[in-house]
């Protein structure tokens, strides 16, 4: 007879392994640990000690926005200079970075207007000289009753014309960039010698750029020639979110800091925009700065603090109690009691040293972990 095998226990053997449960032979429990939910964490005792909490309170608070911008030159001690004259560049009298003064010459240009602007002056100046002998001749005339008032008002109405017109011709001199010596020699009579004008510079500053090459055909009035810039200030324009437009006022104090550079230079808002860009949600701003040494460049990219000059009433938290998740969206965690934390979303505004001002998502009177707040991110693995 053939014996059959089988793995399963017997009745006696189940009976004594459910005496051997109940007489205490179950598995030792584990110390207790850090446990979490979706919306906090709880901990031991010893790390309890681990965690430092404060009451959230309301205090007066001034605020610092950081933010960045880029350096510009001054608009208001810059200037395009545009050709005021038509013709060839005879010669270029400055290079780049070579610094000018009001009236200096920039460049010659070999220009027909110089001749049509000397002949029209010199027109000018005859036609003047008639008036005047004119009108005095009809003054004597009208002394002694032989010429009638209305004419003589008519000689003196012309000699007004014609001075008029001289200075008219003088002024157009002046714009084509003829000097005052020339300019005095052709009101002497004198030959003045090659049909030469010149560009020149109507601000004090550097030659910053140069847009013309010698031989090149200018249009006057059209042509750019040269850019010059007074380095002694400029402009940094900036842009501030939305959320923290309402603690910008234009004379608050900024400091421009490059990166890597220890020296920081102060500066001044002087725009504040009147609207919020619809695309970035930001509003521009715009700082004068004195650019000491002339380091700051155009187009730098600078860091920005701007320190408001207007206190308000805020609640505000140290740094180190606001953490962010991984939409950088920030954070804090509050005492809950019996040894547990909630994880509470905030929305915070500018930063000024080491504290945040919270601008919703705290309350006055709660208690905040102001200390630990890695130690809790890490227990409920969030």
């Amino acid at each position: 007879m053939s014996c059959i095998h089988t793995n399963r226990p017997t009745i006696g053997a189940l009976i004594a392994a459910f005496a051997l449960s109940a007489c205490g032979g179950r598995k030792p429990e584990t110390p207790q640990s850090a446990t979490a939910t979706d919306s906090g964490v709880t901990i031991t005792a010893a790390q309890r000690g681990q965690i430092i909490t404060a009451k959230v309170e309301q205090k007066s608070y001034t605020p610092t926005i950081l933010t960045t911008g880029t350096v510009a030159f001054n608009g208001e001690r810059s200037t395009q200079v545009i050709a005021a004259i038509s013709g060839p560049v005879s010669k270029l009298l400055v290079d780049l970075g070579d610094s000018v003064k009001v009236g200096q010459a920039l460049a010659t240009v070999a220009s027909p207007d110089f001749a049509a602007a000397v002949a029209a002056y010199r027109k000018s100046e005859t036609a003047l000289h008639n008036a005047q002998r004119i009108e005095s001749l009809d003054e004597k005339l009208f002394a002694n009753d032989a010429l009638a008032r209305a004419e003589l008002d008519q000689a003196k109405s012309n000699l007004l014309a014609a001075e008029a017109d001289r200075d008219a011709a003088i002024q157009q001199l002046a714009a084509l960039g003829i000097d005052s010596t020339s300019i005095e020699s052709i009101r002497q009579g004198k030959p003045v010698s090659g049909a030469q004008s010149a560009i020149r510079s109507p601000i004090a500053g550097v030659i910053v750029e140069r847009s013309i090459t010698p031989g090149q055909l200018l249009q006057a009035g059209a042509t750019p020639t040269f850019t010059v810039a007074d380095l002694s200030s400029v402009w940094v324009q900036g842009s501030v979110f939305e959320g923290d437009a309402a603690a910008v006022f234009k004379g608050e104090a900024v400091l421009v800091r490059i990166e890597g550079v220890a020296d920081s230079f102060p500066g001044r808002l002087d725009y504040v925009g009147a609207m919020v860009d619809p695309d970035s949600k930001a509003m521009a701003v715009r700082i004068l700065v004195p650019n000491v040494r002339g380091r700051l460049k155009q187009n730098m990219l600078v860091h920005l603090e701007i320190r408001g000059a207007r206190p308000r009433a805020a609640v505000v938290i140290p740094v180190s109690a606001v953490l962010r998740d991984d939409d950088n969206l920030p954070f804090v965690y509050l005492d809950a009691g019996n040894n547990r934390f909630d994880r509470r979303r905030i929305a915070v505004g500018g930063r000024t040293g080491d504290v945040y001002e919270v601008t919703s998502g705290l309350r006055a009177g709660e208690s905040l972990v102001i200390q630990g707040a890695l130690l809790l991110q890490e227990a409920g693995g969030q």
